[in-house]
């Protein structure tokens, strides 16, 4: 969906320069690189080291390491905790740790993490060590996102200092003549990474568009995403794989085009480019324990139909067919979106409780679409005040990392409904069905007022007032 572009991780890519070396010293630098173990192959590896399967650190225990579930949490990008004051980053991973730590996605290139082999055979992990070391500390469930490739692996020059962090780069594929270089690093990250067991191969499709047929290129992508399945168990029986982690586009009901006759509703109709894609892969996987997918509850134009919260609707009803294609396998969303992009892929049209009170009818419909599992992608910023839709103010300075309401709504949707959550029917009086959205368990009553004014509603026997786009806790 190309939504990630100026996230890509370019900041954490740092140039380096010999600044005032004469040319006899270049030189004289350039020989003694020549008598290392591998000559001039060595050239562009600063930084780099052979044994990227060695163990980092101490590996936790995270809960939950054998279920192909893992609950509601968060996916980090460019900008994250593991950086900035002390403080800051201290406060976020205490806030993080309270309540028992939260599932936590990271990809290996990209969104905060350098190039993983910038040369075949040679590894630069310091910036992914820094996250997994973060997850750790912080009492969160690791998830590794297998995105992107190395550019020697797509056409691009190998070196440290010749990736290409653009956005065109970082959404560009592996060739397939590389898909098993691929599969091997993804095997090299697991061993150096042995507490998280649970990956996912690929983001979004990116690089896998069949140009010539317009459609998406599913049979390239299911041929990586067998061959890493592969080469991840063979590391490990037990580590939990799952795709295709695809974007459940949908367009306007009235298009014609590409649209699904059968998946549809009033927020929309499938594009049956994605289902096809879906399909493919689902007949012709190695295997999968868990099914991974991405989307939005608007169309591909930005359209929320028939309104923002109605159009959460979408998120069941993929959900629903999801698990039906798989016969019941677990359902993660890798990502979710309830409020369009601007064209700087920013948020921030609506005000903080409205956007609160849509995120909730989001996890709500997606719930009730059967997932059990969930990453907010968390549009952190370095530094600075204002921060809209992130879970906590930027780390970048002491007074930093303080929870926001949206990390208030993600934690604590993940302690109520936790994978297992048996959902039960409450009453809701017939006047007050079309202005709340409602989520129960036994213990719990999660209740979503959709409308931008005070409301009095009765819901599970008890009336209470409720405030414009208010999200309301019951404990029963």
């Amino acid at each position: 969906m190309g939504r990630h572009g100026g996230n890509s991780g370019a900041g954490r890519w740092r140039l380096t320069a010999l600044l005032g070396v004469g040319v006899a010293a270049v030189a004289l630098l350039v020989a003694l690189i020549s008598t290392l173990p591998g000559g001039a192959g060595t050239e562009g590896t600063a930084g780099t080291t052979r044994d990227g399967d060695k163990v980092h650190g101490t590996p936790a225990t995270p809960r939950g390491a054998d279920k192909p579930y893992v609950g509601w949490g968060f996916t980090h990008t460019q900008f994250s905790a593991d950086e900035g004051s002390a403080t800051a980053t201290d406060r976020v991973e205490g806030l993080l740790s309270k309540g028992g730590g939260l599932p936590q996605n990271q990809a290996i290139m990209g969104w905060g993490a350098d190039n993983p082999e910038p040369v075949k055979g040679r590894y630069k992990f310091g910036a992914l060590d820094s996250r997994i070391d973060f997850i750790r500390a912080s009492g969160g469930t690791p998830v590794i996102t297998l995105c992107c490739a190395p550019d020697w692996m797509k056409g691009g020059r190998a070196g440290v200092d010749n990736t290409d962090w653009s956005q065109a780069a970082l959404e560009t594929a592996p060739t397939p003549d590389h898909y098993k270089d691929y599969a091997a690093l993804a095997a090299t990250v697991a061993k150096r990474y042995p507490d998280v067991r649970h990956f996912i191969v690929w983001n979004e499709f990116k690089g896998f568009w069949n140009d010539a047929e317009g459609r998406w290129d599913h049979e390239g992508y299911t041929e990586l995403y067998n061959l890493v399945h592969t080469a991840l168990k063979q590391v490990d029986p037990k580590i939990m794989v799952g795709g295709p982690y695809l974007v459940m586009d949908s367009v306007d009901p009235r298009q014609k085009e590409n649209a699904s006759t059968t998946l549809r509703g009033p927020w929309g109709a499938m594009d049956q480019r994605v289902l096809d894609a879906f399909a493919y892969w689902n007949q012709h996987k190695a295997g999968a324990d868990f099914v991974v997918v991405d989307g939005s509850s608007y169309t591909k134009d930005g359209d929320l139909l028939p309104d923002e919260f109605a159009a959460t609707d979408k998120l069941t009803a993929v959900g629903q067919w999801v698990r039906q294609q798989t016969r019941g396998l677990p359902l993660w969303w890798a990502e979710y979106y309830v409020e369009p992009a601007d064209r700087n892929d920013d948020r921030k049209g609506w005000s903080e409780p409205h956007r609160v009170a849509v995120q909730a009818a989001g996890l709500i419909a997606m719930a009730k679409g059967g997932a059990t599992s969930g990453f907010y992608w968390n549009p952190q910023k370095e530094k600075g005040g204002d921060c809209p839709g992130c879970l906590w103010t930027p780390t970048g300075s002491s007074g930093g990392g303080q929870a926001l309401p949206l990390y208030d709504l993600v934690s604590r949707f993940g302690r109520a409904f936790p994978p297992g959550t048996t959902y039960e029917t409450v009453s809701v009086t017939p006047d007050d069905m079309p202005n709340v959205r409602v989520l129960a368990s036994d213990r719990t009553v999660l209740v979503v007022n959709t409308l931008n004014r005070t409301i009095s509603a009765k819901i599970d026997g008890r009336r209470f007032d409720m405030k414009a786009y208010e999200v309301k806790w019951l404990e029963r």
